[in-house]
């Protein structure tokens, strides 16, 4: 059973990061409780951007990514800043709303071994997007090349400006390579929609 953390625009990632501002007293309560524990937080997604208001507890998509607070700053009035580090996507089986906030019993999604070859290609076709669309943007990738495989995608599909639901369907894919894959899509779909270029797969 670990606590859930329902927003309408942040999705989590394993092994990237996520700053996140607590106000609201039941999740105050929360990140309290989580500090004195195993410090582990489930970030879950809401189905609706806005919430149902007259709903104690509006629905979420049943994937998210539990995280670990690696940081936290008492703030006035007892608000707090944190800092998650995303660890491994869950599905959720059943929730309990014993508390103020918000728990779930969780399964772990194991990630699937990775064709590291295949893996490779597509990082290359997901570098070539990433950079024209930094360029486009008047910007520069930095640190990209030195990083995991799986590392940068999940970061990629966590930072890039994508629509939260985009995002929660990345999260949804069995894996890094299925993943990889539905980001180059994903990224050559919007070049298209904006009416840019991109770059030619790499020769097999």
């Amino acid at each position: 059973m670990i606590p859930i953390f329902p927003l309408p625009n942040a999705v989590l990632f394993p092994n990237v990061f996520l700053p996140l501002h607590i106000f609201e007293d039941r999740y105050r309560q929360m990140v309290r409780d989580a500090l004195a524990g195993d410090r582990i937080i489930g970030m879950v997604l809401l189905r609706s951007k806005t919430g149902d208001v007259a709903e104690p507890c509006p629905p979420v998509y049943e994937v998210g990514c539990s995280g670990v607070i690696t940081h936290s700053e008492l703030l006035e009035e007892g608000r707090f800043n944190i800092v998650l580090r995303g660890l491994e996507r869950f599905r959720i089986l059943e929730e309990d709303h014993t508390q103020p906030y918000r728990q779930a019993r969780v399964e772990g999604l194991v990630e699937p071994p990775v064709d590291d070859s295949a893996l490779r290609d597509h990082r290359q076709r997901l570098e070539g997007l990433l950079h024209q669309r930094l360029t486009v943007a008047g910007s520069e990738a930095r640190g990209v090349s030195c990083m995991p495989d799986g590392d940068l995608v999940n970061a990629l599909s966590q930072y890039l400006d994508l629509d939260p639901i985009e995002k929660q369907a990345l999260l949804e894919r069995n894996g890094s390579l299925e993943r990889c894959r539905s980001l180059v899509e994903l990224l050559e779909m919007h070049a298209l929609t904006n009416g840019q270029s991109f770059p030619p797969l790499p020769v097999q």
